[in-house]
């Protein structure tokens, strides 16, 4: 098994997640599929499962975001940790590369879903901000722990029980991870220890933010000592005050999807919100990147593995989930993709490890985050369908979008 780290996929893609409202056109769409009480495309329970071909079709259809599996270093079109499940289960998966943006990838999906149809795929990847639309939606199956012994024993507790999924019956994990404060150190000239140090007056058009609601708001929340599990309407308003008195002052050079990266290497940005997976990567060229989770606290999210209503290979599924929750094959994973492993167990089997590479990755909190980062870290409580609109049209008026 080979445990050398590669290059790390993006968070999101560029441009930066758009809002529902805007990927589906707005209006009709979205009052249907988000409006107030149970919308016109709920899917009751007894709705979403269809005949399980699994037990005598051997395969399944696995979409994914690119460069978020490992790779074989001399041939990239091969997956060891995939190749290596086929052997073991003698399942063929297909595995796809299609989903670059959440909002783009649920306008794909959802005319199958909301219409009762198979939908093409049996295992999908979202951000928990929006596998918490399909959950309300009734568009995703309850999944079979007892076949899943691997996820039931190895989760990390942390992930276990998100707002939108109690228990986490209808979602697993993928790969996790940390949206927090990225610096130069040299260029700042001291450490960033907190989101009000961002306001500095040295900082003044050297700051970005994310753009994306769902990916910045958290962190600022947090920045006003909220608790971001349980947080208010009012808590939204307030970060808003604050950033358009930023935005109006100058302090705020721009809002950024991942391109937040090119900013902080070219040293036209000194200080930004970023995730932890990237900041890995650029601390390879550039030891002066430092990465921090800020006093305050700082949002844990994933991305996370659903089975979509009607998908012909539940079972299939299921067990390539389990697989991933293998130790030994989540720290394969997690050395290639360099995001935090929902898998806390692996890393014994990195720092095991004879290549020293893989080893130090062990060591490395913003993988395994230590016992004093993890009581910083919180899972956001999800935006509700009846605040989404409202909270959209105004940070959108604010970033520019």
């Amino acid at each position: 098994m080979s445990l050398t780290p590669k290059t790390s996929p993006p968070r999101t893609s560029t441009p930066s997640r758009r809002s529902l409202l805007r990927a589906l056109g707005g209006g009709a769409a979205l009052g249907a599929l988000a409006g107030c009480g149970v919308p016109a495309a709920y899917v009751a329970p007894g709705d979403r499962a269809a005949a399980d071909l699994s037990t005598r079709d051997k395969r399944l259809m696995f979409a994914n975001w690119p460069l978020y599996i490992d790779t074989d270093d001399k041939n990239p079109n091969r997956r060891p940790t995939l190749e290596a499940f086929e052997k073991r289960s003698g399942i063929t998966v297909d595995y796809v590369e299609e989903i670059n943006d959440n909002d783009e990838f649920f306008g794909k999906i959802s005319p199958s879903l909301m219409n009762h149809q198979q939908p093409g795929r049996d295992l999908i990847v979202h951000s928990d901000w929006m596998c918490a639309r399909y959950v309300r939606l009734g568009w995703v199956q309850e999944m079979d722990r007892a076949a899943q012994p691997n996820v039931a024993r190895y989760l990390d507790p942390l992930l276990r029980s998100p707002a939108f999924d109690p228990g986490r019956k209808y979602s697993v994990p993928w790969q996790s991870g940390i949206t927090g404060i990225a610096y130069n150190r040299r260029k700042a000239g001291r450490e960033i220890r907190s989101v009000s140090d961002l306001w500095a007056r040295d900082l003044k058009g050297k700051v970005t933010l994310l753009s994306g609601l769902d990916e910045a708001f958290a962190l600022l929340m947090q920045g006003n000592g909220v608790d971001i599990t349980r947080w208010k309407a009012a808590d939204f308003d307030t970060i808003c005050d604050q950033v358009e008195r930023h935005v109006r002052s100058g302090q705020i050079r721009r809002f950024t999807g991942n391109d937040y990266t090119k900013d902080l290497v070219s040293g036209d940005v000194v200080a930004c919100q970023a995730y932890s997976g990237d900041v890995i990567q650029l601390q390879a060229d550039n030891p002066d990147i430092r990465f921090v989770v800020p006093e305050e606290g700082a949002e844990l999210w994933a991305d996370t593995l659903m089975i979509p209503d009607r998908a012909r290979h539940k079972a299939n599924a299921e067990q390539l989930i389990d697989y991933y929750y293998r130790p030994e094959v989540a720290a394969e994973l997690a050395a290639w993709v360099n995001y935090v492993c929902p898998v806390p167990a692996a890393q014994d089997v990195l720092a095991a490890s004879k290549d020293k590479e893989s080893a130090a990755l062990a060591e490395n909190p913003l993988i395994f985050p230590d016992a004093t980062m993890r009581k910083r870290l919180a899972v956001a409580r999800d935006i509700t369908p009846k605040e989404r609109a409202e909270f959209t049209k105004r940070w959108n008026g604010i970033v520019g979008l």
